[in-house]
């Protein structure tokens, strides 16, 4: 069992929420108020849904060996995106067309901003570090011009309700992170596109000399990533009822990818862990949440994130472990020969 990939960010995560029980003794409680579930563990399903999305995205891309460091500013543009069109004056909300429309557009956006990013890396064979920094940069900016370089607050109950809305008493974005890890697990496991992912990974110019067609294996992992981190930016933006093309998404492209590395996830490319990757976007979101329950300053949280994701890592390592364990077992037996 300690073997396996998923065994050592359980453990952490387990720890993390058990710290919590020295500060806050009913951390675990979870109540109904208001007709749904209330309670730590709850908030931190729902506001860890963004990230758990775009960490689902990032680890199909960092399994064909690239990387997507524009999800943040794509993020930003979705929200943009969608609070421009429910934010004109005149709508009202009697009509879900509004809503359906700005989902549609949205989306759509992020589906044009990943395909950009495939086009680049696949078929004009630039880095994937390079190709994703180029909309990292300019997505930021096309998310202020739609924003007018203004928080646009939304103030329409539909669109509200798919970030911050209850269903069956649990956040609605529980059942949308549900459903997009549930397609994305059945396409990758229950169909050869998870081995086709791989092998592009693995070695590319051996899946090509096979018949692998690896460019557009390329081009659709990154076209799911910008779907995924479309629906992230959404939800963020429906959570708060505002669109922010400055600081939405910031920094999540590092989260995302710190997700997939706890997760088990080689950035080396080929095997990928999907469970993995959720656990990892769990860890860091408890880990953010406890930072702030307990009273840390917001300044250091960084640095904590850093730490715990570097201990993870080493955790992970077999290397690293069988040289800590040798390490221990020498030095148990060196001690044995003494007493004898």
């Amino acid at each position: 069992m300690i073997k396996s990939r998923l065994f050592w960010p359980i453990l952490v995560l387990v720890l993390i929420l058990l710290l919590n029980l020295f500060f806050d003794p009913g951390f675990f409680s979870v109540e109904v108020r208001g007709g749904h579930l209330t309670g730590s563990l709850i908030d931190i399903l729902n506001r860890g849904a963004p990230l758990i999305l775009i960490a689902i995205g990032m680890t199909l891309v960092i399994a064909t060996a690239g990387i997507d460091l524009s999800v943040g500013s794509v993020v930003a543009m979705a929200g943009a995106m969608a609070a421009f069109v429910v934010s004109k004056p005149g709508l009202s909300d009697d009509s879900l067309v509004p809503l359906f429309t700005a989902l549609a557009l949205a989306i759509g956006l992020s589906v044009v901003a990943g395909m950009w990013n495939g086009l680049l890396v696949s078929r004009i064979g630039v880095q994937p570090i390079v190709a994703t920094l180029i909309l990292m940069v300019a997505g930021r900016g096309i998310a202020q011009l739609i924003t007018n370089g203004q928080i646009l607050t939304i103030y329409y109950e539909p669109y509200s309700f798919v970030g911050g809305g209850y269903l069956l008493m649990l956040p609605f974005s529980i059942f949308i992170v549900a459903a997009v890890l549930a397609l994305a697990l059945f396409l990758t496991r229950k169909t050869s596109i998870g081995l086709f992912i791989e092998s592009v990974g693995s070695n590319p110019e051996a899946s090509r000399l096979t018949g692998l067609n690896s460019k557009n294996i390329l081009l659709m992992v990154y076209i799911f990533s910008g779907f995924c981190a479309g629906i992230g930016g959404i939800i963020l933006s429906s959570n708060v009822s505002a669109a922010d093309g400055n600081n939405a998404g910031l920094w999540f492209e590092l989260d995302a990818i710190l997700a997939v590395v706890i997760g088990g996830t080689s950035l080396m490319g080929g095997k990928f862990h999907l469970m993995g990757t959720v656990i990892g976007a769990l860890i860091i979101q408890s880990l953010t949440t406890t930072i702030y329950s307990i009273g840390i300053p917001p300044e250091v949280n960084l640095v904590v994130k850093a730490v715990v994701v570097l201990i993870v890592c080493l955790l992970q390592s077999p290397e690293f472990r069988k040289k800590v364990l040798g390490g221990l077992k020498s030095k148990a037996n060196r001690d044995a020969k003494g007493v004898a």
